[in-house]
């Protein structure tokens, strides 16, 4: 690993009990920094209302560490938005926010879209689909922006268990990201989970960033802050085990290929000559190919947008 990878894990990786509750919340005061959780939201009423209403309790009520939960729901055909609501999130939907800008399909669309109704100067965002949701993953993310002001944005790392084996989960971490940063940006080779859903960042920070509109956006976010803010100001907090439902490997394939183009346009902001990925699938005449279209678009930083622009000064 290169050197400086090695000294950053050894001052920029901590535990979730590095920073007590009660000390992150003595920042919190002194700093008078506000945090809004986001939650990205499509078809999930099994999960989403568990994790809204553990933050609730465990981080508005019992402490006040965080001061407003929104999800933003993309498009949701089940409960999501009803169950979400009843928990006690804010609820907005996707094609609500700028509707001048037509919305996408895209995990990266509704990241970018919620800095726009939102108000926190950190913003932590927590996937909807977590099972067995513990508030660390929140208070271990938001505790460094809090408690260390030379760092800018951290992302959680955890064990990811798959089928009982632990370990075993993040395929397209192993099979695809990973080996692209340890070969191309090798000082972010120390992220566990650099593809992971959970993360915070200084709101200064992400309003500068260009947001992939897809699956790309956790790696696109990782490159652009590293060139923008430096390693240094980037970290990672241990918070244990992280459950969620697992996609198939089709829809594997298809993230794989949206996040390579995300490191593609880094490397050469160079053109795509068939921006497609085509799967087989076995039918009873054999298999037959289907193809799908990978994510191409990227939404400019927040800070250029007329809207947040007027919104700031208002």
């Amino acid at each position: 690993m290169l050197k400086e990878a090695e000294a950053w894990l050894a001052t920029r990786s901590w535990s979730v009990t590095d920073r007590p509750l009660h000390r992150v919340l003595a920042a919190k005061r002194a700093s008078g920094q506000s945090v809004s959780v986001v939650l990205p939201a499509l078809n999930e009423e099994e999960t989403v209302g568990d994790i809204v209403a553990v933050i609730r309790h465990d981080l508005m009520r019992q402490v006040p560490l965080v001061d407003e939960i929104v999800v933003v729901d993309s498009g949701s055909t089940d409960r999501t938005s009803q169950v979400a609501a009843a928990a006690g999130a804010r609820v907005v939907h996707r094609d609500e926010i700028l509707p001048r800008i037509p919305a996408v399909p895209g995990k990266g669309e509704v990241l970018w879209r919620s800095l726009l109704v939102t108000t926190g100067d950190i913003v932590c965002f927590v996937d909807a689909d977590l099972k067995e949701f513990s508030s660390d993953f929140v208070s271990g993310i938001v505790g460094p922006l809090l408690t260390e002001p030379g760092v800018d944005l951290v992302k959680a790392m955890y064990d990811r268990p798959l089928g009982g084996a632990a370990g075993q989960g993040g395929r397209v971490t192993e099979l695809m990201a990973r080996p692209l940063l340890n070969m191309h940006w090798p000082q972010l080779a120390g992220f566990v989970q650099p593809l992971g859903g959970e993360y915070a960042a200084r709101r200064s920070l992400l309003e500068q960033l260009p947001f992939p509109v897809g699956y790309g956006v956790e790696l696109g976010m990782l490159v652009d802050a590293l060139h923008l803010v430096g390693l240094d100001a980037l970290a990672q907090v241990d918070v244990g085990v992280r459950k969620h439902r697992h996609q198939d490997g089709q829809a594997l394939g298809r993230m794989a290929a949206a996040i390579y183009r995300t490191a593609q346009l880094r490397l050469a902001r160079g053109h795509l000559i068939r921006p497609a990925l085509t799967q087989f699938e076995r039918s009873a005449d054999g298999f037959e190919p289907r193809t799908y279209s990978v994510d191409t678009e990227e939404r400019p930083p927040m800070a250029e947008i007329a809207e947040y622009a007027e919104r700031k000064v208002a």
